[in-house]
């Protein structure tokens, strides 16, 4: 069995949501004074790689640890947007016709993955943080539709950085209790594999969370 990571790195000051703070990250203690090291580091919980549970966006949902642990691992399919422009929105018909070309029959309690390619764009620059590609409403519709179990996408935000449409993508989503992974990173090596994939991304034992950090993977052979 091999693992390929999708995640993002965390480090002090990387960049994150621009509506959250900064990543601060310092050695809280170190070899030569301590005897130990540590790190201190404070960040929201929606950071880096990182599951968003309905809590996050509706009021009374479930949180991160109501759900099984079992829900964050299954088959997984990749649709290949690379190449996404700046605003790219990914509506019902560009996801639809994306599936079409894998030949998938059914996507009913699989994991949804977008490779729009901003992963590997990351930095705090105005247009990684402003003009993402994002699932629209009607996109997150389709998607619901499905009947998908989780949804990921290589950008902090699925819904993008524009308001309604970014809190109407996570609502339409949520609401159905359709988990949400963001921050991810697809090596090039992913696209030459067949489909599905066996997808995990175990969220940390955090009660009463809107959500987690997580560590995406692909498990091959």
């Amino acid at each position: 069995m091999r693992l390929i990571d999708l995640s993002q790195p965390l480090y002090h000051e990387c960049p994150n949501c621009p509506v959250h703070p900064l990543v601060q990250a310092e050695i809280a203690a170190d070899h030569p004074t301590d005897s130990w090291r540590m790190e201190a580091i404070s960040l929201v919980s929606h950071t880096g790689s990182h599951l968003d549970a309905p809590l996050h966006k509706l009021a009374g949902g479930m949180s991160i640890d109501e759900y099984p642990l079992e829900a964050f691992v299954g088959p997984a399919y990749i649709l290949d947007l690379r190449g996404s422009e700046p605003d790219r929105p990914l509506d019902a018909a560009v996801l639809q016709e994306s599936v079409n070309q894998l030949g998938v029959v059914t996507l009913q309690d699989s994991i949804v993955l977008l490779a729009t390619g901003w992963g590997d764009r990351r930095a705090r620059e105005d247009e990684w943080l402003y003009h993402s590609p994002f699932v629209t409403p009607d996109g997150a519709q389709w998607l619901a539709e499905q009947q998908i179990r989780g949804i990921g996408i290589d950008h902090y935000s699925v819904g993008g950085s524009r308001e309604p449409l970014n809190a109407e993508t996570h609502e339409v989503l949520l609401s159905r209790k359709i988990w949400i992974v963001e921050e991810l990173r697809f090596p090039e090596e992913v696209f030459t594999l067949p489909q599905p994939h066996q997808f995990w991304a175990l969220p940390i034992n955090f009660r009463g969370f809107s959500g987690s950090f997580c560590r995406p993977v692909l498990v091959v052979g």
